[in-house]
């Protein structure tokens, strides 16, 4: 074996990786590296995320495994500048170098601004934010659902605030407002509240009226998942009227423009939501007030308006006075008409008495007329009873012909059982025994025995007439 030309040291490619990957990773750990995401294409179908970090100059490729992907997936943007904190390390495999980040955040305000600049004129190219999307806020209110976190001081200073100004019905719904998985429970509130139902069991309103999205004061990356694009839309997908009250006056985010109605503050969005119910009080109660008063005005019009029609009408006794004095002059004259009507009806009584002649004229006159009367009468009465008599005549006629006498006059008879029951054939005569039998001129009863009725007896030949009977005689003898 030839001996070695060198006098150093030999290894193998994994021992020389290996003794490299040591150094990269005793020398630096844990850095923070500031670059701009590059390649950045999601994660992979195993949860790990891969692309490199970049400046002017140099590139760097980069790790986030499954684990940690959650807490650092709102930064993770293609373009985006950023610190990574993480440890540096190699990947024999490839001999190359890479930095496994274990949490991520952006370079400075400026590169938050601008992401959040490019996000809202995409979100307001698709018309989310448009004028004509907004609704206008219920007045009052029964049900008002809020959607912040249950034990910070902002759903306090709503629910204190309601209580002051109009008592009404809120159902919270609890979510993060900050943080890994933030932006979804947001999300997710505003999508539960309108999908509730009417009403509840009871009848009673359950589905909000209009829905409050709350969060108190923050730094831009902690109002951060108010910013989001699954908050944004479901904020503008909302049937209900919603109002955002995101940070204090001077903080805005990409909610408050999809939102029906920004307050600055959340007790500023209760102070929207409902109205001063004192104030409502006193309102109704002016408005009564006046309208009172203006009833009253009327009124007062109309009286006025009556006094002035009746002093241009003349006074009672004006009208009055006229037949007030026909009424004088025709009771001093009515009883001299009383006594002059007397006289005439006096002269009348006496011009109407008549001489004993005139009487008998009357009574023959009247005696004339009551006799054409009553025979006007018998002539009535005498025509009647003819009328009558011929309806009694044809209706006995009738009656002769339709009542069976008339068929036992023609020589039939009628049998009968001695029950009263019509026997209308032999054999029902044979089963009776007895039978009676009635003819035209009477009845009799006869007993029935079988056998055959004799012949009739011949009828005589007529008799032809000699010629001396004065008949004519027969043209055959």
């Amino acid at each position: 074996m030839a001996e070695p030309l060198s006098n150093l040291p030999e290894y193998s490619v994994s021992e020389i990786s290996q003794a490299i990957k040591r150094t990269m990773e005793d020398t630096f750990g844990q850095v923070r590296l500031r670059g701009e995401i590059s390649g950045y294409r999601g994660p992979h179908a195993s949860g790990h995320c891969y692309f490199a970090l970049k400046d002017e100059s140099a590139k760097i490729d980069a790790i986030v495994w499954r684990g940690n992907f959650g807490r650092v997936r709102q930064w993770m943007e293609e373009g985006m500048e950023v610190i990574a904190t993480g440890k540096v390390t190699t990947y024999p495999a490839r001999s190359g170098y890479q930095i496994v980040i274990d949490s991520l955040e952006p370079a400075g305000v400026g590169a938050l601004l601008a992401q959040l600049e490019e996000r809202r004129k995409k979100l307001a190219a698709e018309g989310l934010f448009d004028a004509e999307r907004k609704r206008p806020l219920p007045y009052l209110p029964r049900v008002i659902g809020v959607v912040t976190s249950p034990t910070g001081a902002v759903i306090r200073d709503i629910l204190h605030r309601m209580a002051d100004r109009f008592p009404v019905r809120v159902l919270v719904w609890p979510a993060r407002v900050q943080g890994d998985g933030a932006a979804e429970e947001v999300a997710r509130g505003i999508a539960g509240l309108n999908a509730l139902p009417e009403t509840d069991a009871s009848g009673a309103r359950f589905r909000p009226d209009v829905l409050i999205v709350a969060r108190g004061g923050g730094s831009l990356e902690d109002l951060w998942a108010f910013n989001e694009e699954i908050v944004v839309r479901a904020a503008a997908g909302s049937a209900i009227p919603l109002i955002s009250a995101v940070g204090h006056e001077t903080d805005t985010t990409l909610i408050d423009f999809a939102s029906d109605r920004r307050a600055p503050t959340p007790t500023a969005a209760a102070e929207i939501a409902l109205p001063v119910r004192a104030e409502l009080v006193a309102t109704v109660e002016e408005l009564g007030a006046r309208q009172r008063r203006s009833l009253l005005r009327l009124v007062e019009q109309y009286r006025a308006a009556v006094l002035s029609a009746r002093r241009g009408l003349p006074r009672l006794e004006d009208l009055l006075a006229i037949p007030r004095q026909r009424l004088d002059t025709a009771s001093l004259q009515i009883g001299a008409s009383m006594r002059r009507l007397l006289r005439e009806r006096a002269q009348r009584v006496a011009a109407a008495r008549l001489s004993p002649y005139s009487v008998r004229n009357a009574v023959a006159r009247g005696r004339d007329r009551l006799s054409s009367v009553e025979q006007r009468l018998l002539r009535i009465g005498a025509q009647d009873a003819e009328r009558r008599r011929t309806r009694l005549d044809r209706a006995s006629g009738l009656l002769r012909t339709l009542s069976h006498r008339a068929t036992l006059e023609r020589g039939f008879a009628l049998v009968r059982d001695l029950s009263g029951e019509l026997v209308r054939t032999s054999d029902a005569a044979l089963g009776a025994k007895r039978v009676s039998v009635e003819f035209a001129d009477g009845s009799i009863t006869a007993d029935v025995s079988a056998g055959s009725a004799p012949p009739p007896p011949p009828r005589p030949a007529p008799k032809k007439a000699g010629p001396k009977g004065g008949g004519q005689g027969s043209l055959f003898d």
